[in-house]
């Protein structure tokens, strides 16, 4: 009597990114490593994986997160919301000039998350 092996393949199901407001031509104006890097860890994140270097942002809003990249350029930040079953939304890409962010950063993705819910009817 032979045995009969099932092998299951472990796939990850992808999420979508959408990009809001400008979040995407934002991105695209980082410089060519950390762009790379930033859709590597998006990419990560697509997958339900953790980014390399994250942190919370609940002042912004629930759930959201925030994806830390360091280059000789500078610092950029990648700040998303992943919680949601449907997609990844990416709510605000910038550049980091100082050691604290821009309270102006932080109300931009505050307000794109708060459009984003309502819009999903949230």
């Amino acid at each position: 009597m032979g045995y009969k092996i099932l092998y299951i393949q472990n796939e990850r199901v992808s999420k979508p990114i959408e990009f809001r407001g400008s979040s995407l031509s934002d991105l695209r104006a980082f410089p060519a490593s950390p762009r790379r890097d930033a859709g590597y860890q998006l990419d990560l994140v697509q997958q339900g994986l953790t980014p390399d270097d994250w942190k919370s942002m609940n002042p912004v809003g629930r759930g959201v997160k925030e994806i830390r990249l360091r280059d000789v350029a500078g610092a950029f930040r990648v700040i998303y919301l992943a919680r949601l079953s449907d997609a990844v939304y990416v709510l605000h890409c910038f550049q980091k000039k100082t050691a604290r962010t821009r309270q102006a950063d932080l109300d931009l993705a505050a307000q794109r998350y708060r459009d984003l819910l309502k819009e999903l009817g949230l």
